[in-house]
């Protein structure tokens, strides 16, 4: 070694930015208090394995993880028969992750000795979950990151280059592979999370305490069911701290409530405004609060705004299908706003599966010749799911089949099923951060208004989840003229009346290329829409505060990636850019009209009993 590398290299251990002294923060300074620490971390744990088996043993709850869990086995099998079939592939793939090992090996060991020549690496990784300098710095923890991501990498690339595959197979192994990968990230473990390693050195193990507590507390929340803490759920409350607009709920069906929200000006437009949201979570994420509130916002523009509060469903529920939530809710909301305001002509918006149903309903109106609905807003909406990103995983006929005998139990999907299929979608993001930070650091969250929307989760009526999943995911009914709601086939192509199509460029619940192509199925003329961000901050994006941008007029025809590249794009939110085509459909105005008018009674405040109630 030259005398420059050895001084460069002095007192680090020849690992170029590494200081033995760093290490001290791993070293155990109180091991009988550790100890105790641990056997209290360990008590509060089997609290939480005995709060996970009691429903079980009562028979509360009947375990059905072993479904998906069987599914991602099968499929993965598939992706293993390729590369075990044939002797060469399988000596080529070991040969492959070996020599990646060995390779590193031998860099960690040069750059150990002292060798700049090894220090230089290629783009460093942008990955939240190494951003504690220890994973650079350290040898030990920089070798664990190195080699977890050298891992990553071969498992998705044996999925990507196994031959045979049919497309949905191989899209489930590519996901289930991201999954298994997310969750035996180094970041996730105790001894492997320099971070974790440190805060559990420091605090005797204090916060491994604090987090088994905290981990039982949360399966007892979710009677047996871990409810991932994300956010304190304690600092916020529906109709105290959001979803505070003034209104009345002045009707209500057995799958919903409508609520008329009170004016803000003196005149308002002669189209009042329905909004139909998802029933999957809760309609307030449009009224999170004041400073947000799309909801508010259309008010102060001049709009009489209804919104469709949809019921949070049990076993009574468990036969409504779509033609009920069409004719119980967007035909009931319809008729209670001609009783309300003696107007049969309306705006619409519908967000996610809320507008699916509302262009379902649509099509179902053109065939009763219903003019109601004279101009429609589609925001993050799928009526074509070719291209439906990886939810689709979850849906083909033995998943399907599985469910519906599980629903066919209770009469419902349980409200965390989903919740945590959406999580998992972004499972490095919305699941092991808060695992490692609640559970492991023992840290409570930070208040969080959209995250407390996000776990407030939402029943699935059985037939209703299940016509979803059948007709729009599985055959994609509704845009090839297959759906049929109330004995009536639909289409699209009747569909004449003005769209407005938002899609919101980072979505991974609806895809902007899945909500483009379905441009091509109305029959009247389509505006479409690109927002930043995604399928919930692209949408809630209040004018006032400035964020993001969105791109309009591209060509329609084509593909999403043309459109996009020829679209003009405007900084700010979307929101002025929507009002101003609503007035260009029509700008006539009216006095303003209190909730329910002269025809009907309030029932009670907004926002109302169906919102409140949890699963």
């Amino acid at each position: 070694m030259t005398d420059s590398k050895r001084d460069k290299n002095e007192g680090n251990g020849g690992f170029p930015g590494f200081d033995p002294k760093s290490v001290e923060p791993y070293i155990v300074r109180d091991p009988e208090a550790m100890a105790v620490n641990f056997a209290r971390a360990l008590e509060n744990l089997g609290k939480a394995a005995s709060a996970w088996l009691a429903p079980r043993e009562r028979g509360e709850k009947v375990d059905t993880v072993a479904d998906p869990f069987t599914d991602m086995v099968k499929t993965l099998s598939k992706v293993g028969e390729y590369w075990l079939s044939d002797p060469r592939r399988t000596l080529e793939a070991q040969t492959h992750l070996l020599s990646g090992y060995f390779g590193l090996w031998t860099k960690t060991m040069q750059r150990l000795s002292g060798d700049s020549s090894a220090e230089a690496e290629a783009e460093p990784v942008r990955d939240k979950r190494f951003a504690d300098e220890d994973w650079q710095k350290n040898p030990f923890f920089d070798f664990l990151k190195q080699t977890y991501l050298l891992t990553s990498n071969w498992a998705e690339k044996l999925v990507g280059e196994a031959e045979g595959l049919d497309e949905h197979t191989r899209h489930k192994a590519a996901f289930y592979t991201k999954q298994i990968t997310a969750a035996f990230s180094p970041t996730n473990f105790i001894a492997t999370n320099p971070q974790v390693y440190r805060e559990t050195i420091a605090s005797n193990a204090e916060n491994l305490v604090r987090g088994m507590k905290m981990l039982a507390e949360d399966i007892n929340l979710g009677h047996g069911e871990l409810r991932l803490r994300q956010t304190d759920m304690t600092k916020f409350a529906v109709g105290r701290d959001m979803a505070l607009t003034p209104g009345k709920v002045i009707a209500q069906s057995d799958v919903c409530q409508v609520i008329q929200y009170a004016p803000a000006t003196e005149k308002v437009l002669k189209r009042p405004l329905l909004i139909c949201p998802p029933w999957i979570n809760k309609f307030y994420i449009l009224d999170l609060n004041p400073q947000k509130s799309f909801i508010k916002w259309c008010v102060e523009q001049g709009h009489t705004v209804f919104v469709i509060s949809w019921v949070n469903p049990d076993q009574r529920h468990a036969a409504k299908d779509w033609t009920s939530y069409a004719r119980e809710g967007i035909d009931f909301a319809l008729e209670t706003i001609e009783k309300a305001t003696g107007e049969q002509e309306v705006n619409a918006v519908g967000y996610c599966v809320g507008g699916t149903l509302l262009a379902a309903t649509l099509a179902l109106h053109a065939k009763e010749k219903n003019k109601r609905i004279r101009t429609v807003t589609f925001l993050t909406t799928q009526v074509d799911f070719t291209f439906a990103g990886d939810l689709k995983v979850f849906v083909d006929e033995e998943q399907i089949a599985a469910l519906e005998e599980q629903m066919n139990v209770l009469g419902y999907l349980e409200g965390s099923k989903m919740a945590t299929a959406f999580n998992m979608l972004r499972a490095s993001e919305l699941i092991w951060p808060y695992f490692v930070n609640s559970y492991l650091k023992g840290q409570e969250p930070l208040p969080f208004d959209l995250l407390f929307w996000n776990a407030d989760s939402t029943r699935m009526a059985a037939a209703n989840h299940s016509f979803y999943l059948r007709n729009c995911y599985l055959n994609n009914a509704l845009s090839q003229g297959r759906m049929v709601l109330d004995g009536k086939a639909l289409s699209l192509k009747d569909v004449r009346i003005p769209v407005y199509n938002l899609a919101t460029r980072e979505d991974h619940i609806a895809p902007a290329k899945s909500v483009f192509i379905g441009n091509q199925y109305f029959g009247g003329p389509v505006e479409f829409v690109v927002t930043g961000s995604g399928h919930i901050a692209g949408v809630v994006n209040p004018p006032d505060k400035h964020k993001y941008q969105f791109w309009t007029g591209g060509p329609t025809g084509g593909d999403y990636e043309n459109w996009l590249a020829e679209a003009k794009e405007t900084p700010g939110s979307w929101w002025p850019h929507w009002h101003a085509w609503i007035l260009a459909k029509d700008h006539r105005m009216t006095a303003a009209r209190p909730p329910g008018g002269k025809a009907l009674n309030a029932l009670e405040e907004a926002p109302g009993s169906f919102v409140m109630e949890r699963a």
